[in-house]
């Protein structure tokens, strides 16, 4: 947790997603030059073989890095403290979320068990602190996924 403020527009950007295990996890990172790289990898059926990986590079405009700054500086997650959030084991079996924000000189990491639904948060040690973070990881993966939807769009939308 970081108790620095931090201010915006002209401040290096740099965020980071992963959730997931060693065999299934997804991750994408904003790069302070707005390069937005995404990872999908998924292994389905138990089958070692048959892992399924894409990965999709983008570079965003200033005004869209800009969204995502004002997305994070406005869920209050610099506020947030996760040391009583669920610890993670170290078995590879147990799915992971973790974000991490750079803006300017301020670093703020946050790592905690897979949040499956509203009902587990509301039910922890510090429901605040994680609803927010619930709720600002759900903003941040649906504007990636639009991102990358809208990007590489394979056909135009029919009118």
């Amino acid at each position: 947790m970081a108790e620095a403020s931090l201010s915006a527009h002209d401040e290096e950007f740099y965020l980071r997603w992963r959730e997931g295990h060693e065999r299934d996890q997804m991750e994408f990172i904003l790069t302070p030059s707005g390069k937005l790289k995404y990872a999908n990898k998924s292994a389905y059926r138990n089958d070692h073989r048959s892992n399924q990986s894409i990965f999709k590079e983008v570079y965003l405009s200033p005004a869209v890095v800009d969204e995502f700054k004002r997305i994070v500086l406005e869920s209050g997650i610099q506020n947030v403290d996760d040391s009583s959030w669920d610890t993670v084991s170290d078995n590879s079996k147990v799915r992971i979320q973790e974000l991490e924000i750079k803006i300017g000189n301020t670093h703020l990491a946050f790592t905690t068990e897979e949040i499956g639904s509203l009902a587990q948060v509301l039910k922890s040690n510090d429901p605040d602190g994680l609803q927010l973070f619930y709720y600002l990881a759900q903003d941040l993966k649906t504007f990636v996924y639009s991102l990358i939807s809208l990007h590489f769009k394979i056909k135009p939308i029919p009118r």
